[in-house]
């Protein structure tokens, strides 16, 4: 599931525990929907075509990775200011290292 609607995001930024990185920022906060739900901000990148396949790229690494993070939470993903495009590879390293750091444990794969 996905967040949708901008009163979700505007919950999960002001009640939500953040976890900060070098490219992205990530923000949890328990729900009761007895399921994850992902949010992606893309703000900081220029070009729709890049903010899309950050989105695409952090959409199916959630996908993936679905049963290591918190159960029941709602999860943003926020592009930090100052983001480089990357590969892909390196934007799932970068998401992989926040979730282990918000976790608190090692996420194989």
């Amino acid at each position: 599931m996905l967040l949708t609607k901008s009163w979700q995001y505007r919950n999960v930024y002001s009640q939500g525990q953040r976890v900060r990185g070098k490219e992205f920022s990530l923000i949890c906060l328990p729900n009761s929907a007895g399921h994850n739900r992902l949010g992606v901000s893309v703000h900081g990148v220029k070009l729709a075509v890049r903010r899309n396949r950050i989105k695409r790229i952090v959409r199916e690494f959630f996908r993936q990775n679905r049963e290591v993070i918190t159960p029941a939470s709602d999860v943003v993903f926020a592009v930090r200011s100052g983001f480089a495009y990357a590969t892909p590879q390196e934007i799932s390293l970068a998401v992989r290292k926040l979730l282990e750091d918000q976790a608190g444990r090692r996420i194989r794969g």
